[in-house]
């Protein structure tokens, strides 16, 4: 069964040193849950471990063979969704979903596209262009990619943001699902989120000083986030 770990992964973004040392470890139904306050590199351990961004040392591995040395496969096997809303707001929300279940290889993309719409409990709005959509209308429609567009691991950072009680609920359903299934989920959040037997990585332990100044200067813009 797949792992996917990291040793030794330490980031720079610009002159700033984020996090050192740091190591994770995650198999087949595992659950990672990042802590740590803002600046402390949670949003950049994600973009790491989603190939955004490119450790300053380390490696990251799964099943015992280095990312690196098939980026696009490793890109292949995650859903990755950001801070910030990835929603073209030119185009309606089923045509933003089937362009990320097109690229996932999907047969049919408009139809997996309204199928995750109806499971996340947003199926009025598929004929909505973006701009229409509320927050939490954006954000569901950001967590629909997840079922449109399968992947083994799924990269959330603080996905339930603008949600409701009654939406974070059904998306703690679609987490325990995908782990029964023998996917694997990382996420950073400020809200308790039901991941049971699940572990906890604190970035903070990971942190080679701490500045005031420089707490929560990281960058939260999604890159190629939009069609």
């Amino acid at each position: 069964m797949p792992v996917f770990a990291g040793s030794e992964l330490t980031c720079l973004r610009g002159d700033r040193l984020v996090f050192t040392g740091l190591e994770f470890r995650i198999g087949p139904g595992g659950a990672l849950v990042l802590l740590g306050p803002n600046g402390s590199g949670k949003s950049s351990l994600l973009r790491v471990m989603a190939g955004l961004l490119k450790p300053l040392r380390g490696t990251l591995g799964w099943d015992g063979v280095a990312v690196a040395e098939d980026p696009d496969l490793h890109r292949s096997r995650v859903q990755y969704v950001g801070h910030l809303d990835a929603v073209k707001p030119v185009l309606t929300a089923v045509e933003n979903l089937a362009f990320w279940a097109a690229l996932a290889g999907a047969a049919d993309p408009a139809a997996n596209a309204r199928a995750a719409l109806d499971r996340l409990g947003v199926p009025h709005i598929a004929g909505v262009p973006g701009r229409y959509l509320s927050a939490g209308q954006k954000r569901r429609l950001n967590l629909a990619r997840l079922l449109a567009a399968p992947a083994a691991l799924w990269l959330l950072d603080e996905p339930t943001v603008a949600l409701d009680r009654a939406a974070i609920a059904l998306f703690e359903g679609l987490i325990a699902e995908h782990r029964a299934q023998g996917g694997m989920v990382v996420l950073s959040t400020h809200t308790d989120i039901a991941t049971p037997g699940g572990e906890e990585l604190h970035l903070d332990d990971f942190t080679p000083y701490a500045d005031d100044e420089e707490a929560g200067s990281e960058d939260y813009e999604e890159e190629g986030a939009v069609p």
